[in-house]
């Protein structure tokens, strides 16, 4: 076609279309005769501006064709830049604003920049670019699905054969699966992958631009029958079109006379599973973002015990002075950090963004004192805390906090429904404390957050462990500018800024303070040094422990006997926090957990070369191989010793009642530890490995038996 201007990596693997007529991308395949995501893609637009008017808030470019776009700028094959000097609306409208779209080959990539120049009278409140309209599944004979990061783990959905509708099906036209407010792209899940059979495409951000960037994909027309959402398989239904959308948006809420840069996203084929496709964003996001340096107690294998002193129903079960007593219970346990939850002047998610010790709980100089104390028994204390949220029941944010809440568009704050605890009343949700998000947009609110923080310091702790630094549920952007801010302004914007404010307090006294918060996004990781999160799933996959192999990751683990949450930490290198009857009780409530614990530590710190200083890999370097059944077995885990020369594999038998013989093998039927042999055992051509809750190197000649409920760590040369 004429019309079409083709760009193709240098090395062949990708090949895009823009069709220089409508500026729209039409074609986008893994090089000659690969996958084609798009196939002159039907439904084609080059983008689509949300431009709402007074009458009709549902104004979209994507409604009309717009006006051919001049051609700004060619370099042979590698890059194209297209312009429109306006943009249509439906009915009828024309509006001034220029965009200028580029589509530029950047390392095996396809990078896809817009800008907007606003100088109508309205709002641009979203934008989709790159418009892909026509997603095309590698293989119709199989699945076919998105994965994106959250909490800590992933999650995927199915668009072929079938289609997950996530929203309420009354509030949309078609079946539609759209990212959570608190997992929203950027920074909380900044890259989606479509994944097919061995093969996948990858989207992600291309830089570290905290603007708010969201992924949206649509089923068109909708389902042929709704009871199992599957995807008609003709071309058309009813006379009309069946295909199945992909929509970047952008949420840059562009005012009048404004001009913004959006960030810009790349597209890229990749070959394997998930983890070749969130390599592709690790490789990138490493050179614009490093990671935290903790300080030097936390770097050493260790774990935590999480207590709560008092809830909002006012238990108080602990007084401070009871601290010194729980901090020797944990040095007996070898088990090195404390954190103190509901220490705080009205209990957990009570009286927040109040960071006052409880005087009911002994007061201030108690609470010091107590902290000294443990620190003088070689327990380090980490105080929760909570800077997200107000109270909205509270005095102080009626009559002063509530001028900085986070506003939307109608001037009214948002609200979170709040947590219950204990009592029927709160269970019934009667009595909640509701949360109402913070706007850290405003710089009065982060002095706010600043003399709060400084109640923590005074008190002498190790650290704080920031609770929901993730997100700012229901809110996503702010629209209130009396904070000093634009007005549409990201809520998560300062979200890795927050540290480095708070630091500037801490270091001067204490530059060994550790900064906690939970489940970190992978931007606050360059900053937090620790992210802590409940993974208590069969199939709990760790992708934040892939995207950062050295970051402190802890977890909960809260059974009586709770050997496979143990087994889990081996696998993931993932720090132990006990907590007994949910964080309420001590270390002597659970003996059996603790014993296992303390055997899982002590091989991981016999072994620390691959367990803890050795860089995580996943599944990616070794197979693991159930003999019975001849099926792969999982789950299992692959470390990189520190040296980069040998590999050790953590195979992990999570049934309650029976055994399980597998085989090892490296990848590449090699050596999963290389010929540099081992830390214990025989070494042999088979390998050798050991369990969790036994001392002795076993032979893997005749497989590697792991009895229910335990874990071993195979070295040496396996089977293959």
């Amino acid at each position: 076609m004429a019309d079409l201007i083709e760009l193709t990596s240098p090395d062949g693997g990708l090949v895009a279309a823009i069709d220089s007529a409508t500026g729209s991308l039409v074609g986008l395949r893994s090089g000659p005769g690969g996958w084609a995501v798009l196939d002159e893609a039907r439904g084609a637009r080059p983008f689509d501006l949300l431009v709402p008017l007074p009458e009709r808030r549902r104004n979209r470019t994507r409604d009309v064709a717009q006006a051919r776009p001049k051609v700004v700028s060619t370099v042979g094959g590698a890059s194209v830049e297209l312009q429109w000097d306006e943009v249509r609306t439906g009915p009828g409208k024309v509006h001034d604003v220029t965009v200028v779209a580029g589509y530029v080959l950047d390392g095996g990539g396809l990078v896809c920049t817009m800008t907007i120049d606003n100088r109508s009278e309205l709002i641009v409140e979203s934008a989709v670019f790159p418009y892909l309209t026509d997603l095309q599944p590698p293989d119709r004979t199989e699945d076919f699905g998105s994965f994106t990061y959250a909490y800590g783990t992933a999650r995927r959905h199915r668009l072929w054969p079938q289609f997950d509708n996530v929203v309420g099906y009354y509030g949309v036209d078609r079946p539609t699966i759209i990212q959570e407010p608190h997992a929203i792209a950027v920074p909380g899940s900044p890259f989606l992958l479509l994944e097919g059979p061995g093969r996948g495409l990858y989207l992600g951000v291309d830089e570290a631009k905290p603007e708010l960037l969201t992924f949206v994909l649509e089923l068109e027309p909708g389902y042929g029958e709704s009871i199992d959402a599957r995807v008609p398989v003709e071309p058309t239904i009813g006379g009309k079109e069946v295909r199945m959308e992909l929509s970047p948006v952008h949420l840059p809420y562009v005012m009048p006379g404004e001009r913004r840069v959006l960030p810009a996203v790349r597209l890229q084929f990749f070959t394997g599973d998930w983890h070749d496709g969130a390599a592709i964003y690790r490789t990138r996001r490493r050179t614009w973002m490093g990671s935290s340096n903790p300080p030097s107690w936390a770097r050493e294998p260790h774990a935590w015990q999480q207590v709560q002193m008092n809830s909002p129903e006012g238990e108080r079960r602990y007084r401070f002075a009871d601290l010194p007593q729980i901090a020797r219970e944990c040095a007996d346990a070898g088990v090195r950090a404390v954190q103190v939850v509901g220490w705080n002047d009205g209990g957990q998610d009570q009286n927040n963004p109040c960071h006052d010790p409880d005087p009911l709980l002994g007061g201030a100089e108690e609470l010091r004192d107590a902290i000294a104390e443990c620190q003088a028994l070689g327990v380090k204390i980490v105080l929760f805390s909570k800077f997200v949220w107000s109270d909205r029941a509270t005095e102080r944010f009626r009559q002063d906090l509530v001028r900085l809440a986070v506003k939307d568009p109608y001037g009214d704050y948002y609200m979170h429904p709040g947590y219950r605890y204990q009592t029927v009343t709160q269970l019934l949700d009667i009595n909640t404390k509701r949360l109402v998000p913070m706007c850290f947009g405003s710089a009065e609110w982060i002095d706010v957050c600043r003399q709060e923080f400084q109640k923590v310091l005074d008190a002498g702790a190790d650290g704080m462990l920031y609770d929901e630094c993730f997100h700012h549920v229901p809110a996503v952007a702010c629209f209130d500018s009396n904070h000093g801010h634009r007005y549409g302004a990201p809520v998560y914007a300062h979200d890795v800024d927050f540290v480095p404010w708070l630091r500037a307090q801490s270091d001067p006294v204490r530059p060994d303070f550790l900064y906690a918060g939970e489940a970190c996004t992978d931007w606050q990781l360059s900053e937090y040094h620790l992210s802590y999160h409940r993974s208590e799933a069969l199939d709990h996959l760790p992708l934040m422990r892939f995207l950062r192999p050295d970051a402190l990751i802890m977890t909960a683990v809260t059974g009586f006997d709770d050997r496979n949450m143990v087994n889990q930490c081996l696998l993931y290198r993932y720090v132990m926090s006990y907590e007994p009857y949910n964080f309420k009780g001590r270390l002597t409530d659970v003996p059996l957990t603790v014993a296992y614990g303390r055997q899982m530590d002590s091989l991981r710190l016999e072994l620390r070369d691959w367990l803890w200083d050795g860089e995580f890999q996943d599944t990616v370097g070794a197979t693991v191989i159930d003999r019975a059944s001849g099926r792969p077995h999982a789950p299992y885990s692959v470390f990189k010793s520190a040296s980069g020369t040998s590999l050790a594999v953590v195979v992990a038998n999570y049934s309650v009642k029976d055994e399980v013989v597998v085989d090892v093998r490296a990848a590449d039927g090699g050596h999963a530890a290389g010929d540099g042999g081992h830390a214990a055992g025989d070494g042999g051509n088979a390998g050798s490995y050991r369990l969790v809750d036994a001392t002795g190197w076993l032979s893997a000649a005749d497989g590697v038996r792991v009895p229910p409920r335990s874990a071993a760590v195979v070295l040496g040369r396996p089977l293959g």
